[in-house]
């Protein structure tokens, strides 16, 4: 990890600046995918199906049969663990269901919103090497709250062709049937455009790799709806000498560990505590099964030495972090200064794997500095707002005048008429 010690204001710009991966030929090969799923249909899938995973045959769709089996698949303790956070993700995101009321904006004119349900909605779980089945939770309770008709799981296959127990098992739990073995960006153009064996959604959602990123991207860009740009995943930490240099460099370790291209950043008022992070980064990372990868993101990452503690929250603030960790005695009153960040973890014990898994919110989250003008996934995000009015005679009496005058004032006499029409014909009632 690169040290820096007091960067003036005007580097800091430079500072925020995510990591380059190597995107060579990336969206042509991804175009390409697209084209030929948007084309080919199912042809184009099985040809990327056998292309990617090695795989010549079998139904994209996973079988009723395969599901069950990965009930009694999955041990007793992970569907235990499974449930708890369940309930704590069910409980935080139903109470973001709010009935709006209606407004009587003036006497005779009231107004109202309604939230109606996306219709079909894609989620999308990355598989591979760590199989996210908290992100069936993530994305499939707040879809299953919200009242989505048909939600759609696309999720890459194993080698043997088969989908990871645990991933099947969670979706089941929460009552997601239709799910679909394929992974990668034509898993997004499949659910974009539609196959003769997968259905065609409304809004895509689900984190993934370069490919998958860079299909949503270019999806939206043909009008279809995704959750949010997303990048790799990364964390900024706001230590001060209370701190335990043990659980900041867990906590650093724990999102290295996503994959070569996250970036972790700690940003402190104490050069002490950067001396005592260093060697627990040192001495925790040669346990970690994924030490290879987590060396490969601790080359893009930093540890920056501040005047204030104040310094450090405005710095975060022009970074705007996905996770942001304040590991300080002031957790509370720096976190009413925080204006750009995805999630917030306040305190000694508030690890960002709490989060990640088991706290209730969402860890489907803004990366790559998206979260100055972005949310994480919440119910909100399955759901649509329909603006209803209601005007009578007393209301059209009312507020007609000022509609006229405006009509008039941008020359759109239809407008003017429409209003004017009313008005006259309440002149004889």
């Amino acid at each position: 990890m690169k040290t820096i010690y007091y960067p003036e204001k005007s580097n800091w710009g430079s500072l925020c600046i995510r990591p380059e991966i190597d995107k060579t030929n990336l969206e042509d090969a991804v175009k390409d995918i697209i084209d030929r799923v948007k084309t080919e249909k199912d042809k184009a899938v099985y040809y990327f199906f056998e292309k990617f995973d090695g795989l010549t045959s079998g139904s994209l769709k996973v079988s009723q049969d395969e599901i069950r089996q990965s009930i009694v698949q999955v041990p007793d303790d992970i569907k235990d663990a499974i449930n708890i956070a369940k309930a704590n993700i069910e409980d935080f995101h139903s109470s973001q269901l709010i009935k709006e009321p209606v407004t009587e904006t003036v006497k005779g004119v009231k107004c109202w919103r309604k939230s109606v349900p996306i219709q079909k909605v894609g989620l999308y779980i990355p598989g591979g090497s760590a199989p996210l089945f908290s992100t069936v939770l993530m994305l499939g309770i707040p879809a299953k709250l919200a009242g989505c008709v048909e939600i759609i799981l696309c999720t890459p296959a194993g080698k043997d062709g088969k989908v990871n127990p645990l991933i099947l098992y969670t979706a089941h739990l929460i009552g997601i049937t239709e799910i679909f073995r394929i992974g990668g960006a034509q898993a997004i153009a499949a659910m974009a455009y539609g196959t003769e064996s997968i259905p065609k959604v409304y809004k895509i959602f689900g984190p993934g790799n370069q490919y998958v990123t860079k299909a949503k991207e270019l999806v939206q860009q043909d009008g279809i709806s995704i959750d949010m740009p997303a990048g790799p995943s990364e964390v900024l930490i706001i230590a001060d000498e209370s701190a335990n240099p043990e659980f900041v460099a867990a906590d650093l370790l724990s999102q290295a560990e996503h994959g070569p291209d996250s970036q972790v950043i700690m940003l402190t008022d104490n050069q002490t505590l950067i001396e005592k992070v260093k060697k627990e980064i040192e001495k925790q990372i040669q346990l970690l099964p994924r030490k290879e990868i987590a060396l490969q993101a601790l080359k893009n990452s930093m540890l920056i030495l501040f005047t204030s503690l104040d310094d450090c929250v405005s710095f975060s603030n022009s970074y705007a972090p996905e996770h942001l960790i304040i590991n300080s005695l002031y957790a509370t009153l720096l976190s009413g200064k925080i204006t750009n960040a995805g999630s917030v973890f306040l305190g000694n014990y508030s690890c960002e794997s709490a989060g990640d898994y088991a706290t209730g919110t969402n860890h489907t989250l803004p990366t790559n500095g998206f979260a100055k003008s972005y949310s994480g996934v919440s119910t909100d995000s399955f759901l649509k707002k329909i603006s209803f009015q209601e005007v009578n005679q007393e209301g059209i009496k009312n507020l007609g005048p000022t509609i006229e005058l405006m009509a008039e004032a941008e020359s759109l006499y239809g407008h003017k008429n429409a209003v004017s029409l009313r008005l006259k014909s309440l002149r004889n009632v």
